[in-house]
């Protein structure tokens, strides 16, 4: 009988073997605070426009160079449990402005830094984390002052392009205006008077070759593919879009046929050939001259889509052939009928063009209140296209968030600065122990400035006190000016770096609430991982009668 081994007295008791647990505030906290502030880090000097790429492969082996923190995140697949909830605060912000994600990773990383400070003097963990929240609730109520000026028409592309435009510098330094405008082209061509912004409406199709420069925006829709058939131009496009392939019929019933001589084959064919070309011409004569097939084209289809002058194109992914449907306001047919005039979609024209050397099919509309406009990328690399993809989608989320709340606040440091200068003084005036938690909180704020001014190689200490002296004059627009070589600053209102309101609203309260989720674990409790033995690996000859036979003893050729 196996010999019973005790466990140790206390909580391991009472887990299964091979359970870990840590607690107190030197294994839990502690620890938690380290991973998060690991995280934090390696984030940080991505921020800002002169921020660093990162170079990340992920589990599929591509390759992604970008310094967007939310891409970077996403690929890294972190897994220290507490290091996952800035993750996820980080995932939130994303999901609800679509951008400052690396705002939240930043700040809420300052906040736990000092909460450790805090809390080796000797603070309570409660202590601190009601500093927090009582510095957040006033953060939120002091940010309405910070606001410099507000959108005023959203429809004009030239002040589109100026709002849009400081999204766009963090990601794509250098070429800001060229894409602010031609993103601010692609939104406000798809906003309508009602004012409901969708953002998938905004599409993007990357093209491989030319540079930066050469991209272009217009109006409706751009396929990577070939027109199947000979006809490759329609004007006055009126199309019929089937969701089936673009082939005959097959019977529900399977069925024998017998056929006794050359004849009755013949004729059997012919009969199949008739039926074909008769659903191509019903199509024809509904008016229809583009078909549109979620599935393969049959070559009879085609030759008869020939015939009677039908552009053929085929789209394999089915979004791309919903989103089509909304774009020229088709519906899907699941099989090959005539069309009425209702099913019918409609577009100025679809015409097969050659950009670089890509074929692609445009579905164009000239007026410019079509349903979708197309961002077409170009650039010499994949990664380079990917990372102003992402650029496009931080614009395009920039222009949502300002439909919702118009407000700006100064960007480049100038609201972090004033927050933290008028928490301070607020800090002071609280009797009780919570002081020093509202005053961290207040300093975990010159995080941000610290970053852009360590990230464009400039000293961050000299930058702070001059951005503070600034701000207690009253100029509460002073911001980091990143263009200059020593630690300058200017008013960031006449240089247009303007954040939406709504960004650092929900930036301040994702990073808080983040940072007071790590703060309340006290006891970190991992229990065994699942999964039973693995199975050992088959070496040698697949004929072997024992799997402890070593594998030379058999002849494996």
């Amino acid at each position: 009988m196996a010999l019973h081994v005790p466990k140790a007295p206390g909580f391991a008791q009472m887990l299964k073997d091979g359970a870990k647990h840590y607690s107190g505030l030197e294994e839990a906290v502690f620890r938690n605070i380290r991973a998060c502030k690991e995280l934090s880090q390696t984030t940080r000097t991505a921020y800002g426009p002169n921020g660093m790429n990162k170079m990340v492969i992920n589990h599929l082996e591509k390759l992604f160079v970008t310094n967007d923190a939310a891409t970077i995140l996403r690929e890294l697949e972190v897994q220290h449990p507490a290091a996952k909830m800035i993750v996820m605060a980080s995932h939130m912000q994303e999901q609800e402005v679509g951008d400052g994600t690396n705002f939240v990773l930043v700040f809420a990383g300052a906040l736990l830094e000092l909460a450790e400070e805090l809390l080796r003097m000797g603070l309570s963990v409660s202590e601190v984390i009601e500093g927090y929240e009582m510095a957040c609730k006033k953060a939120l109520d002091i940010l309405p002052d910070c606001v410099c000026s507000s959108a005023n028409n959203l429809h004009d592309v030239k002040e589109a392009t100026s709002l849009i435009r400081t999204a766009v510098i963090s990601k794509q330094y250098g070429n800001e205006d060229f894409l602010a405008n031609l993103i601010a082209q692609a939104c406000v061509s798809i906003f309508p008077e009602s004012g409901n912004f969708n953002v998938d409406n905004v599409r993007v199709c990357k093209i491989l070759g030319c540079g930066v420069t050469a991209s272009s925006m217009l109006h409706g829709m751009v396929f990577k593919k070939e027109a199947e058939g000979d006809v490759t131009s329609v004007k006055d496009a009126k199309i019929a879009v089937y969701s089936c392939p673009f082939d005959c019929t097959v019977t529900e019933t399977k069925g024998t046929v017998l056929i006794n001589n050359a004849q009755e084959l013949m004729d059997f064919s012919k009969g199949e050939e008739d039926m074909m070309e008769a659903q191509v011409k019903a199509i024809k004569e509904a008016g229809a001259n583009v078909v549109v097939t979620g599935g393969k084209v049959a070559d009879m289809a085609l030759h008869y889509a020939n015939k009677y002058q039908l552009m053929v194109v085929r789209l394999n992914s089915k979004w791309d052939l919903r989103r089509l449907c909304k774009t020229v306001g088709a519906i899907a047919l699941p099989r090959m009928t005539a069309p009425t005039p209702e099913e019918m979609g409609h577009c100025d024209s679809v015409y097969l063009t050659e950009v670089g050397d890509t074929q692609v099919v445009i579905f164009k509309h000239e007026k410019e209140d079509g349903a979708i406009s197309t961002v077409v990328i170009r650039g010499s690399t994949d990664n380079l296209m990917d990372d102003i993809e992402r650029a496009v989608d931080d614009g395009v989320n920039t222009f949502k968030v300002l439909v919702r709340d118009k407000r700006l606040i100064p960007g480049a440091g100038a609201t972090e600065i004033e927050l933290a200068k008028k928490l301070t003084s607020y800090g002071e005036s609280c009797p009780g122990l919570e002081q020093y938690a509202i005053k961290k909180f207040a300093e975990a704020f010159e995080a941000i400035p610290r970053a852009l001014a360590e990230n464009s190689g400039v000293k961050a200490s000299e930058l702070i006190s001059k951005m503070y002296s600034a701000h207690h004059e009253g100029n509460k627009n002073m911001g980091f000016d990143i263009e200059a070589d020593a630690p300058v600053v200017k008013d960031m209102l006449e240089a247009g770096i303007m954040e939406p309101y709504l960004v650092k609203h929900w930036g301040i309260k994702l990073a808080t609430n983040a940072a007071i989720t790590v703060l309340r674990v006290d006891q970190i409790i991992m229990a065994k991982a699942a999964g039973g033995p693995r199975a050992p690996k088959q070496r040698g000859h697949w004929d072997k009668d024992d799997w402890s036979e070593e594998p030379d003893k058999f002849d494996t050729h």
